[in-house]
């Protein structure tokens, strides 16, 4: 399904990202740990982009067969890194000839052992141009692109942060899904700092339960200039080992998640570190067994 139709409907939506396989084994795991989170019905799930070839493709052999063997919609991630043109539309052509009609397109981050991003020969310098690619060549293909609420490492210009993301909306994006974040306060400022730039598509907030101290310290690294306040610092620093660490990732992510419901948010997109518990436990502490239950009317208390 098209996202611009499955964000038509009544929120609020869940959704899953995973990310990419480095391994066949791995690739299979990574396939029953979406299973696992099938009966949850999320709106979409994702499979991040990885930037070497042999974990791209294993990507694009993940996303097919989910594609083929459940009834899951995709939204497939595609970055300028590493990328021709011709590739990029090659990949789109078999996207499109398997029923994978969604894409998130980023710029992507640099691959490991380089300092910055190096724009391909014949591609892609930033994602607002992969955007207006997508949608000049694939126009039926529905464009994710990416926000960040507490603002984006490489654009210390709050100001102009907003413009380019104003351009990749302008370019043709159905929709914003958020960097992780642990204050929902920084993504309602930046859900308002969009209405005023005359942003109007969907913005889906990104959740990331911290499930351990490892994790915590891979999250600063993945989420460059990630906030994490001292109140969640101080309840991870009683913790007695992970389990009790992820228990409390898991209240503040379900806390987090609560009260976006409760303010409406159109969507929430679970970065899982590709785990399917922390998110099970956050949907069964908030009550309900399925997106669709979310969008229930609320039983009357009197």
């Amino acid at each position: 399904m098209h996202i611009a139709d499955v964000l038509k409907k009544q929120g609020p939506h869940f959704s899953f990202e995973f990310f990419p396989p480095k391994s066949e084994d791995a690739a299979k795991n990574l396939f029953e740990s979406i299973k696992e989170l099938t009966p949850l019905q999320p709106s979409y799930v994702s499979v991040t982009y990885g930037a070497g070839g042999s974990t791209r493709q294993l990507t694009h052999d993940l996303m097919i067969r989910v594609r083929k063997e459940t009834q899951l919609t995709i939204v497939s991630h595609l970055t300028c890194v590493g990328s021709t043109k011709d590739e990029i539309k090659e990949i789109l052509s078999t996207y499109t000839a398997t029923g994978i009609e969604n894409i998130m397109a980023l710029r992507g981050d640099p691959p490991k052992g380089t300092a910055q991003f190096v724009q391909s020969a014949d591609g892609f310098a930033h994602a607002g141009e992969l955007v207006a690619f997508i949608k000049k060549h694939f126009p039926k293909m529905g464009v994710g692109v990416a926000g960040f609420p507490e603002g984006h490492p490489g654009t210390p210009n709050r100001l102009k942060e907003i413009d380019y993301l104003k351009a990749k909306v302008d370019a043709g994006a159905d929709y914003i899904c958020t960097q992780l974040f642990f204050e929902n306060r920084d993504f309602y400022d930046f859900c308002e700092r969009c209405e005023i730039a005359g942003i109007k598509v969907p913005i889906i907030a990104g959740i990331m339960p911290v499930s351990s101290r490892k994790g915590l310290l891979r999250m600063a690294e993945l989420a460059l200039g990630a906030r994490f306040p001292a109140k969640l610092l101080r309840a991870i620093s009683r913790a007695e080992n992970d389990e009790y660490v992820e228990k409390v990732g898991i209240h503040w992510a379900t806390e987090q998640v609560r009260d976006l419901i409760d303010r409406n948010v159109r969507g929430i997109h679970f970065y899982t570190l590709n785990r399917s518990k922390p998110t099970i436990k956050i949907c069964e502490s908030l009550g309900v067994t399925s997106s669709e239950g979310l969008r229930r009317t609320p039983i009357p208390l009197t």
